[in-house]
């Protein structure tokens, strides 16, 4: 369990697995299971039973389609139409305090490895 390169929003593109080849925009990162939950990849069918809870509040049963998480080893970050890889640089930047002082900090930024540019 590392940090993420991957976040809530990037679009990513299938390396490996049954939906190899396919992208689609991140909805999920889960980072204690190191998966990510991608729009359209893996779908699979999940069966819903009714639950009567009285009146309207009550789901309809049947089958669902939905997605299920994917390994983010799996997955490789799209900048524009091409794949990245991702690396990490510490930039220093001025903080404010509550009371008006400042402070200088450091924040990881997400870089190209192809380009360099910030992602």
């Amino acid at each position: 369990m590392g940090r993420s390169h991957i976040k809530k929003g990037d679009t990513v593109k299938v390396i490996a697995g049954k939906d190899k080849g396919g992208s689609g925009k991140v909805i999920a990162v889960l980072t204690k299971e190191d998966r990510v939950i991608v729009e359209g990849i893996n779908l699979i069918k999940k069966h819903t039973k009714v639950q009567d809870q009285g009146g309207r509040a009550g789901t309809t049963g049947g089958i669902v389609t939905t997605e299920a998480p994917i390994h983010v080893s799996n997955v490789q970050l799209l900048e524009g139409n091409d794949p990245v890889r991702v690396g990490f640089r510490r930039e220093t930047v001025q903080k404010r305090r509550p009371d008006g002082s400042t402070y200088a900090a450091e924040r990881s930024v997400r870089i190209s490895r192809k380009t360099g540019k910030d992602i």
